[in-house]
């Protein structure tokens, strides 16, 4: 497995601090082959260290609440500073007591989870800022062309767009087996995570809900927009189940849903947000006939990585022409717009109108499959190839 560097290189510098070190994402994104290349460097300088998966049915037919956690640690731990490492903990009931506790006598402490309720709620209020967290996504295409180096193979950037990055689906020789391993690894995100722990009683709505938003990524809208096209099917629904379902798939970092920055009110509105999987196989599972929406996954894609590389991103409403996202790091300032292509009239005009009217002294760029070069004087085109291959929008 490559290095991942993008995200060791931010851990690094809290390796023996105290603070809890909670590293999340979504399933299957890689949490657990990050720690155990943190463990391998800690390794260079102690053995002192403890590994506990908590996937592991050895580990919690033995260790069954936070107590009986703070006593093996104690029992199994080394003279010195101690490294722990708890891979999966929120499926341990009592679990934030015992890193509480652990914090405070010379232990170094890392935990992976693939709920964001790591982040939220009583635990993070108590620990007020005891804690320093980090969020996996699945590979970008930097990484997945890194990575298939190293298996041997190539993957297109097409495959990117269809299938997305999901780490281990690589692993797979035909995209048969990848798409089993997919769609497995779907049903045990939206079943085991979703329906069982938040105990779903109607589970047919939330499964249409979710097939609904997950194939319907890089639009845009409201809790009541949703409501109106599942009460077709079901009546009784209403807009605070809607949220509450929506709230489910954020928590599991299935979705992230994107603000929508106004010019005319210059604030962020609320009630009407873009909503982006987390990975582009997502949609494509859900997709009849090999009809893929390339499209909206290749929007979804530069989404991703433009949050790989650390830009905080909007959608834009133009005065009632909507740019795709307003990309902002530090002082500078990006729009952006994603087709894919603009060879056609009526693709051009739709995509570069979109700017008009924006403010001149935001640099314009617009993203495409296309091989030609369609910049003008005020929008710089930027090949899709070319375009992930990036570490920063300043190598324009």
């Amino acid at each position: 497995m490559i290095k991942r560097e993008r995200y060791l290189e931010r851990i690094r510098d809290f390796y023996d601090s105290d603070l809890i070190k909670i590293i999340t994402g979504i399933r299957r994104s890689g949490k657990s082959v990050i720690l155990e290349q943190i463990m391998e460097e800690i390794r260079e300088k102690t053995e002192n260290i403890i590994y506990l998966n908590f996937e592991d049915r050895r580990i919690t037919a033995r260790i069954t609440n936070g107590e009986q956690l703070t006593d093996y640690i104690e029992e199994n731990r080394k003279e010195g500073k101690c490294y722990l490492f708890f891979d999966e903990i929120q499926l341990l009931d009592g679990w934030q007591e015992a890193c509480k506790t652990l914090r405070l006598y010379d232990y170094s402490v890392f935990i992976t989870g693939s709920n964001s309720k790591l982040l939220s709620g009583e635990f993070t209020k108590e620990l007020s800022g005891r804690y320093v967290a980090f969020r996996v996504r699945p590979f970008v295409y930097k990484e997945i062309t890194e990575y298939a180096e190293e298996l041997g193979k190539e993957v297109s950037i097409t495959d990117y767009l269809v299938w997305g990055g999901f780490p281990k689906r690589f692993e797979f020789a035909s995209e048969e087996a990848q798409r089993r391993y997919l769609s497995d690894l779907d049903d045990t995100i939206i079943i085991n995570d979703l329906l069982q722990r938040y105990k779903i009683k109607k589970d047919q709505l939330f499964k249409n809900l979710v097939n609904f938003v997950l194939r319907s990524n890089g639009r845009i809208f409201s809790a009541k927009s949703i409501r109106d096209y599942v009460k077709k099917e079901y009546e009784s629904c209403c807009v605070n189940t809607i949220m509450k379902y929506l709230s489910y798939l954020e928590e599991a970092y299935i979705i992230e849903s994107v603000r929508q920055y106004s010019t005319k009110t210059k604030r962020e509105l609320n009630f009407y947000t873009k909503i982006y999987d987390a990975d582009v196989a997502f949609n494509s599972l859900r997709c009849m006939d090999n009809r893929y929406d390339l499209t909206h996954n290749l929007e979804n894609i530069v989404y991703n990585e433009l949050i790989y590389m650390d830009y905080n991103v909007y959608v834009y409403n133009n005065n009632g022409r909507e740019i795709d996202f307003l990309a902002q790091k530090g002082n500078k300032k990006y729009f952006i717009q994603v087709a894919y292509s603009v060879a056609e009239d009526k693709a051009y005009t739709r995509e570069f109108e979109a700017f008009k009217g924006a403010d001149e002294f935001i640099k314009k760029l617009i993203i495409t499959n296309d091989e030609l070069d369609y910049s003008t004087s005020t929008v710089t085109h930027i090949r899709l190839k070319d375009f992930l291959k990036m570490t920063s929008l300043d190598e324009i």
